[in-house]
């Protein structure tokens, strides 16, 4: 087989096409073998990703983390083998029976790629346009960690200098989280980030016709993007040489993110189910997928065919990845020479240690005061924003009511942006009103690493970055989501503003952490607790979502057993605890009430503070008795929220005083009366479940 390039721009030669076309067959024999999956696309982008991994891209197989590494996303998720094929042929890890294991039970090729569970997966798709997004953070995060260690060097000269590619399909750009996140990189001209559009025409219920007429490459344009369209061949293949010299130029283009679109054939070249809707999701069947393993020269009788020709042809990228992490090695210890104070400051935060000292910075609330914990939240992040330079973040628009703003003089914008505070590498992120795609951008953020990222909005619009916030979830990121306005307390907005189902649904997402502060000192704790957790010596991360107060709320005194979860505020007073009264957020204050009441009347009352049920759990019987014991039936739990997270800690004689229903247009104070959210109502319920636990 002739190995001449058949170009000079790309060396491009006949062991490329096999390789190429070998993945073709991979991608088939692996969905035939299991009966389900996503052959067609696999099969029309195999040049697309080939050239990027074999041809085009910054990455080294051996150590698929190198920090000088180009990020690839594969956001057409469904289409996993694209990007499974691509590890297998590189070197990363992945082998034949990898493939031939493809979505079954305990393999590394389950049917969508996942973050931490595949060598070479840089994050978590199939949820659509959530790929596009992700991306998008990963560029904001790759200017920002520039920023923090090498500002002041020439483009193209920085060791932090890299690009990220991604893949995205028709689907993902209909989904409306890939507008939201579109626009913003637009908007940041973000030169570092190269969008591919597979423009198959195909989705699952046919030609994409059916839903969608707008021109797609005017979209981009209008958003800043610099634009270019990839013809096929005339066969109807990816032409590889057009696709390379696109994807050059789209790497040249440092000034506005790219887009490239190409129009690709689904299942090309199979005879009979290119170009079909079929093609997306099923296997092409036994006899389909001979026949196209007669159109590319290969055995129909054989399964997952591989040549040694071909293998060894495409694990050169482990000698190239080798080479060009050696080089960036080299310019990477330059710098490290000539910065020795920045270089210091990039082991730590690589290592993912914090500051020495910065628990010193931050601040402490006067017992008694009345303060709203989004206020507190707001002075803790300007005092942290002094001493830990890697935490940025922002808000969807709602900066002054989230007190997100972790710097004023320093927003994240491109340098000509005509506002005086932009800059390239500022602190404060201004997502705008694009709360989904916000969410999904700190996922990305947080993916490529050496900066901590957080973001705020009204805790109702949570519905909005549910599914990027579950995404977190599912990769244990270290994402701080910072949601005001929790309760009818925030008044005159009404009920669309008013969180009521939130809380409960939030904590019913596994392996993320909701907490709610009952005052300013534990708001304080959280934060702390959250920076802590997020250090690498803490073991598996999870995201956090802080549910803070518009209205405020007394402080009391500082206690550190908050970050367990739930702890004894109030002790009983004159004998062991009769009732035991739980609250959370501003509705501690009317535990904390009622407890009077109830001691004046001669019952030992109990309060208990639970910030956050899931560190709660985490802790052992033995504490979790101590603070809730089981002889103590009679129990109350209070949250302006439906009840039902506390049906398990209250028991059967225990009541709830929760709000089953939307709220209404009033002042936050009127509402709680009006809803019976008081510490009348508190004690009330306390005498019920005491009457109940006697019987």
């Amino acid at each position: 087989m002739s190995t001449k390039p058949t170009t000079t721009d790309l060396q491009w030669t006949e062991l490329d096409q096999r390789a190429v076309d070998t993945a073709r067959v991979l991608a088939m024999d692996s969905v035939q073998k299991v009966g389900n999956g996503h052959p067609g696309t696999a099969m029309s982008l195999a040049p697309a990703a080939y050239v990027l991994f074999q041809k085009l891209m910054r990455h080294d197989p051996v150590d698929a983390d190198w920090t000088g590494r180009d990020r690839f996303v594969l956001s057409a998720g469904h289409s996993s083998l694209t990007l499974y094929v691509q590890l297998y042929l590189a070197g990363y890890g992945l082998e034949l029976d990898d493939l031939k294991a493809f979505r079954t039970w305990g393999s590394k090729t389950p049917g969508h790629p996942e973050y931490g569970h595949t060598v070479g997966v840089e994050t978590t798709t199939g949820p659509l346009g959530q790929g596009v997004a992700n991306a998008v953070g990963m560029a904001m995060a790759a200017r920002y960690e520039r920023g923090l260690f090498d500002p002041d060097a020439a483009p193209g000269t920085s060791p932090f200098d890299h690009t990220i590619w991604a893949i995205a399909g028709d689907g993902c750009l209909q989904e409306g989280i890939a507008a939201e996140a579109s626009s913003l990189a637009g908007h940041q001209k973000l030169g570092n980030l190269v969008l591919l559009w597979d423009d198959n025409h195909i989705s699952i219920e046919g030609d994409t016709e059916t839903a969608v007429s707008e021109d797609t490459l005017k979209r981009y344009e209008a958003y800043g993007w610099h634009v270019q369209r990839v013809a096929p061949k005339e066969n109807g293949d990816l032409d590889p040489h057009a696709l390379y010299a696109a994807l050059k130029a789209a790497q040249a283009e440092t000034e506005r993110p790219s887009f490239i679109a190409m129009r690709s054939i689904i299942a090309w070249p199979a005879p009979h189910a290119q170009n079909t809707e079929a093609a997306h999701g099923s296997a092409l069947g036994e006899e389909e997928v001979a026949a196209t393993k007669r159109v590319l020269g290969f055995d129909p009788e054989q399964h997952f065919e591989v040549s040694d020709e071909v293998i060894g042809h495409t694990r050169e990228a482990l000698d190239r990845g080798r080479e060009a992490r050696g080089e960036w090695e080299k310019g990477f210890a330059a710098w490290r020479t000539a910065n020795a104070e920045r270089a210091a400051e990039f082991d730590r935060i690589s290592a993912g240690e914090l500051p020495a000292g910065w628990e010193d910075a931050l601040p402490e609330f006067e017992t008694g005061k009345s303060v709203a914990t989004r206020a507190a939240s707001g002075k803790v992040l300007q005092a942290l924003g002094a001493v830990v330079p890697e935490l940025w973040g922002g808000s969807a628009d709602l900066a002054g009511s989230n007190n997100t703003t972790i710097d004023k003089s320093s927003s994240f914008l491109p340098a000509d942006n005509p506002l005086p505070e932009a800059r390239p590498y500022g602190r404060t992120i201004h997502y705008g009103i694009r709360e989904h795609s916000m969410a999904a951008e700190m996922n990305g953020i947080a993916l490529h690493g050496n900066t901590r990222i957080y973001g705020g909005t009204f805790l109702v619009f949570s519905d909005y970055m549910r599914n990027a916030v579950r995404l977190s979830a599912l990769m244990h990121l270290p994402v701080t989501y910072v949601w005001t306005h929790d309760s009818i307390g925030l008044g005159e907005d009404g009920p669309t503003h008013q969180p009521v189902e939130h809380l409960a649904s939030l904590r019913a997402i596994p392996g993320l952490n909701v907490v709610r502060p009952a005052d300013a000192n534990e708001t304080v704790i959280a934060w702390r607790e959250i920076l802590k957790r997020y250090t690498k010596e803490f073991g598996v991360g999870a995201p956090h979502g802080l549910a803070l107060t518009r209205q405020g709320v007394p402080t009391y005194e500082r206690n550190e057993d908050a970050v367990r979860g739930g702890y004894v505020m109030f002790e009983a007073e004159g004998g062991a605890p009769e009732v035991v009264l739980i609250g959370t957020g501003s509705e501690v204050q009317l535990a904390v009430e009622a407890r009077e009441q109830l001691q004046a009347a001669g019952v030992p009352t109990r309060v208990v503070s639970m910030p956050s049920v899931e560190w709660f759990e985490e802790q052992d019987q033995e504490y979790k008795d101590a603070v809730l014991p089981p002889s103590v039936k009679a129990r109350v739990a209070v949250e302006a929220g439906i009840g039902l997270t506390w049906h398990r800690y209250v028991g059967d004689a225990g009541r709830i005083v929760s709000l089953e229903h939307f709220g209404a247009s009033a002042d936050g104070k009127l509402l709680f009366r009006e809803f019976g959210f008081t510490a009348d109502a508190v004690a009330a319920a306390a005498r019920e479940s005491l009457d109940a636990a006697r019987r």
